[in-house]
């Protein structure tokens, strides 16, 4: 479908149901994905997910087309999965790297995973990079998302973006070796 006619029916209030179904139906897996990346576990991933959907929902009369529909969703699904970690690691008291280290223990645990050991070992060896690290690596290596696309989504340089993504690379290597 035309993405064009999508944002229109989206944003008419006739028509904004059935194409927001349609949005579902187009995006769902792919920020399902994209958010359990981030977040590892399917529980803490389905209810990002529904909130990011609500808040697409309650603020496509507010997209204006600057970028592709996918990248201003994935944005959407990017700030919730932070702001999702940012309140869960406050209630629990804990910092970032507790948090990280929770996720991955719970992995091996969740029966949606279906990693195999190199799998594993790539998830824990993801999760010592930095957030943003993290994001760019993920978003170009499993998503093959382009530069520009990332770019919009995390709202930074490409130029930054490709180093932050090289030295995630190095850095996941290095890690694997060593393990």
């Amino acid at each position: 479908m035309d993405e064009t006619v999508l944002i229109r029916e989206l944003q008419n209030p006739k028509t904004s149901e059935r194409a927001f179904r349609k949005l579902i139906n187009l995006y769902k897996e792919r920020l399902y994905w994209h958010i359990r990346k981030i977040l590892k576990n399917h529980d803490d991933t389905d209810d990002v997910l529904q909130n990011t959907l609500i808040k697409v929902f309650q603020n496509i009369q507010n997209f204006k087309g600057d970028s592709q529909l996918y990248t201003w969703l994935y944005r959407i699904a990017t700030n919730e999965s932070l702001t999702y970690i940012k309140k869960q690691r406050k209630i629990l008291q804990i910092e970032d790297e507790e948090w990280q280290e929770m996720q991955i223990n719970s992995l091996k645990a969740d029966p949606y995973f279906e990693g195999d050991e190199i799998q594993y070992k790539l998830q824990i060896a993801i999760a010592t990079l930095p957030k943003k690290q993290q994001l760019v690596f993920q978003m170009r290596y499993f998503d093959d998302m382009k530069y520009n696309d990332i770019a919009k989504v995390l709202e930074t340089s490409v130029g930054g973006l490709k180093a932050n993504y090289h030295h995630a690379v190095k850095k996941i290597e290095a890690f694997i070796k060593d393990n």
